[in-house]
Parts: C-alpha cells; sequence; structure tokens
C-alpha cells in the first residue's frame, strides 16, 4: 500500500489511491525552514502572488522554479515540501518528499522535484524518481523533474516577478495598457501610446505588470527591451 503523510499540522496517512483534492487543502511543509552557517545550499522565503504568503525553497534552483510557477496563469496553488510518500517498491519500505505541489486552477495536480542536470545521472536519483512516478500516477497526478531553466529567460522571469504585488497597479491603469498592447506592437510604442496620460515609467510598469499575468505576451529567450513585440494571448 502506498500513503501519503499530510502534514496540516498534525500529521495523517491518507491512500494514494484514495486522495482528494480537499485533502490538500491547509497543508504545511513536511520540513520546517532550515538555515545553518557553512551550509552548501541558499534556502530562504518567497512571498507569492499566487498564495499571497511565503513559500520556502531550499536552494536557489528551488527558489527558480517557484518564479516560474508564481507567473503561470495555470497554476492556482503552491506548497513546499508538500507530503512524505510511503510505498513499497522491491519488498522494501521507501518514502520521499518532493519538494513542490502544483494545484492547476483547472483540477489537475503536478508534483515537482528539483534536481541539477549533473544529479540526473545518479542511479539512486533515477531509481526514486521512478518509483515516485509510477505511485502518483495512480492517482493521476503528473510527475515533474525540474533542472536548471534558460539563464536569460530566468533573468526574464526573475525581473518580471518584481511586477507581481497586484495592489500597486490601479485598474484603470492596466485596462488602458491591455488596450495599447495590441498584437504586433512592440512594448516602446505601447508604452509611448500611453502618453500623455500615463508617465513613461508608469506605463512601462503596467505593462510588465500584464506580462506577469500573462494577459500580454513576448518572446522571453532574449533579454528584455523596448523592442520586443507583443502577443495576445
Amino acid at each position: 500500500m502506498s500513503v501519503l503523510q499530510l502534514r496540516s499540522p498534525d500529521v495523517r496517512e491518507v491512500e494514494v489511491c484514495s486522495v482528494r483534492l480537499r485533502d490538500l487543502e491547509g497543508l504545511l511543509p513536511w520540513r520546517t525552514f532550515r538555515a545553518r552557517r557553512g551550509q552548501r545550499h541558499y534556502s530562504g522565503v518567497y512571498w507569492s502572488a499566487t498564495t499571497a504568503g511565503h513559500v520556502i525553497y531550499e536552494s536557489r534552483l528551488e527558489l527558480a522554479r517557484l518564479l516560474f510557477a508564481d507567473m503561470d496563469p495555470a497554476i492556482g496553488w503552491i506548497v513546499a515540501q508538500p507530503f512524505r510518500l510511503v510505498a513499497e517498491v522491491n519488498g522494501k519500505e521507501r518514502g520521499h518528499v518532493p519538494d513542490f505541489l502544483l494545484l492547476l486552477r483547472e483540477g489537475g495536480v503536478r508534483v515537482v522535484d528539483v534536481k541539477p542536470l549533473h544529479r540526473l545521472g545518479d542511479p539512486v536519483v533515477s531509481s526514486t524518481f521512478e518509483w515516485v512516478q509510477d505511485v502518483l500516477a495512480q492517482c493521476g497526478w503528473s510527475f515533474e523533474v525540474w533542472s536548471e531553466p534558460d539563464p536569460v529567460q530566468l533573468a526574464n522571469v526573475r525581473f518580471l516577478a518584481g511586477y507581481r504585488r497586484g495592489w500597486l497597479f490601479a485598474a484603470e491603469l492596466l485596462d488602458d495598457a491591455e488596450s495599447a498592447a495590441q498584437h504586433g506592437v512592440s512594448i516602446g510604442e505601447a508604452e509611448r501610446s500611453l502618453a500623455p496620460r500615463w508617465t513613461a515609467a508608469v506605463a512601462r510598469g503596467a505593462l510588465m505588470r500584464l506580462l506577469w499575468l500573462g494577459r500580454i505576451r513576448t518572446d522571453l529567450s532574449v533579454p528584455l527591451s523596448s523592442m520586443h513585440l507583443l502577443e495576445r494571448p
């Protein structure tokens, strides 16, 4: 039998095949935030616009995955260290705590493990990911192994995360910016079309906010500039 050990705040066990979305509400991280002098990884807390609260991470690579998840409009909730999965594998009891649980707005569930590329060839790592994926498939959940992203794309997403706090932007400003951001128009052209009602700095911030929300899109594989052409979803 395979079970999920959940903390909310007391620990309880739920069979994998019986788990429901409501069982995942109010989950607390299985491991607490850890920091000590000389540790190899940079851990911390990230304020997520998706959850309107702090989400812990245990490495800079996990933080990068958090940024991408927070910007993804398809994701409705994020939980770090969401549970401990316990299963019998080849006659032995195995346990594993994944890095993130992502609840999708359309009802799906994605479990994420973050691992550097150079670790993926480790037989222990690959064996663990194999049985975890097999067990999670029993309840129709997807399993993702996430490694280093493209550095330019990460830099762009990190920059846009600076515009994730919605209370800083008036709805009227965002509506005007969205009207200006027509398909095929550059960021600079959209910004200039909002003058003189909005200053250049305010208009630019609104356009960046819309990019973060996914209400407009552009190519994030190259460094952001005023020459970037905008797309409508």
